[in-house]
């Protein structure tokens, strides 16, 4: 499938891209891709010296310090972004933790929400959903002013977020997925889109538990971000608003879109 690359908003320069959470997983699926597309990428880690040399091994792609869960640490990081690939056309929120920082043991051993640690509840809430809200507050403003952006926030299976002994991760996607349509509601009419993307099922990433093969369990490769992430950033997806792509059933949803039109 050919996809052409949006071009940024003042015609002439690539698509400037904001991957948070752009160091491993899906983030770094999502910023390869989109750097490999001719995007200009500036990709987020907690460590900004991680975060550089990540980005080192990507064409155009810059790293930069970010914890979502900091609002001064957001300002500082989107205030550097847009200074450092002049502008932002694209914020990719995609930093989150998972279920094996409160039950290393959560996919053998489900843990009822009764026994989850008060801090270890807090801590993926403010990641998955309180960073979410953070990043996108700080940016749209400015796309707003600037004439226009697209906001891409990334969920997962509805199935996660009601599935036993996945609290506080269940509850923290679902959050952050009524905050996408929220956004997409009030921001319905402008010239900024909001749109989500899953994955379609559990990835290869590092929220997957010690000692769990993942052939064995049918995972996803973190590639399987690639193509929709480039197609929402392309001059196929402007306009597209309030959608929920789910990358395994990508294809098939673009082809289904195509000839409905």
């Amino acid at each position: 499938m050919s996809t052409p690359m949006r071009e940024s908003r003042d015609g002439g320069s690539p698509m400037k891209v904001l991957v948070t959470g752009g160091t491993s997983g899906l983030g770094l699926a999502m910023a390869s891709a989109l750097a490999a597309a001719g995007a200009t990428v500036a990709l987020t880690g907690r460590s900004g010296a991680h975060a550089g040399s990540v980005a080192a091994e990507l064409p155009g792609a810059v790293g930069i310090e970010l914890d979502v869960r900091d609002e001064a640490s957001v300002a500082r990081a989107v205030d550097e972004a847009w200074s450092r690939l002049g502008g932002v056309d694209m914020p990719v929120n995609n930093a989150g933790i998972g279920m094996r920082t409160v039950n290393p043991r959560f996919m053998t051993h489900p843990q009822s929400f009764w026994d989850v640690p008060v801090d270890g509840f807090r801590a993926v809430i403010e990641t998955n959903l309180t960073g979410y809200f953070l990043v996108a507050r700080a940016v749209t403003p400015r796309m707003l002013a600037a004439g226009g952006g697209r906001i891409v926030n990334i969920s997962v299976n509805e199935s996660t977020m009601h599935r036993a002994g996945f609290v506080p991760y269940g509850p923290s996607r679902a959050g952050s997925e009524a905050l996408s349509r929220v956004m997409a509601a009030d921001l319905r009419d402008t010239s900024v889109t909001v749109n989500m993307l899953l994955p379609g099922g559990a990835t290869v990433t590092g929220m997957i538990p010690p000692g769990v093969a993942p052939e064995d369990w049918n995972f996803l490769e973190p590639a399987v971000m690639g193509p929709p992430i480039v197609w929402l950033a392309s001059d196929d997806a402007a306009g597209v608003h309030d959608e929920r792509i789910v990358a395994v059933d990508f294809e098939r949803w673009l082809h289904e879109r195509n000839a409905g039109r």
